[in-house]
């Protein structure tokens, strides 16, 4: 008897149906733009639905226009305001900073970081957190030092470690690519 050689096969199954299928392009709706547009603001802030669902509410019960009061609400937070000033290299670090207790508005200690700031608010570090010199010079000097450039709206004083809220925020402060027109058409349906 002559023995055969096994026939060799190409792999079967190697690509699921999804893989081996060409690539279609799914054109996003109106609807999933403005989602995306909410959930990279909400993500970019550091917020969660609900607290986002509150901040919008009181910018649409305003007379003013109520994509560009969210944009000012949101940008007025402490924790964003702490990482305005350069007193931290995130918001998440901000936030963090903020619950700590390591944050003086006036001279009192605020463990809110959803606590909105106002005009002629004075915003420092505390005295605590200056003797932590791994924080102090790997965080705020090194941010303190770099080209990131202060807000128009904040003044920003190095030597005291501290800023100061001239201005509510407009939206030309915020540089960020933002159409909040989206945000302000999904939550009005």
């Amino acid at each position: 008897m002559e023995k055969r050689s096994p026939q060799v096969r190409p792999e079967r199954g190697t690509k699921s149906p999804a893989e081996a299928a060409p690539k279609r392009g799914k054109k996003t709706t109106e609807y999933g733009k403005q989602l995306e547009e909410k959930q990279k603001v909400k993500e970019m802030y550091g917020m969660r639905e609900r607290q986002f669902r509150k901040f919008y509410a009181i910018a649409s019960s305003s007379k003013e226009a109520p994509g560009q009061l969210l944009l000012s609400l949101l940008e007025r937070r402490l924790d964003n305001v702490v990482f305005r000033l350069k007193f931290s290299a995130t918001r998440a670090q901000a936030r963090q900073v903020v619950v700590h207790g390591h944050i003086l508005v006036n001279g009192k200690k605020v463990y809110s970081p959803s606590y909105l700031t106002q005009i002629n608010d004075v915003v420092s570090l505390s005295p605590a957190i200056e003797k932590h010199p791994v924080f102090m010079e790997t965080v705020v000097e090194k941010r303190l030092a770099s080209a990131v450039k202060v807000p128009d709206w904040l003044e920003l004083d190095r030597k005291a470690r501290s800023g100061n809220i001239l201005r509510m925020p407009v939206r030309t402060d915020i540089q960020v690519p933002i159409e909040e027109y989206l945000i302000v058409e999904l939550y009005s349906k």
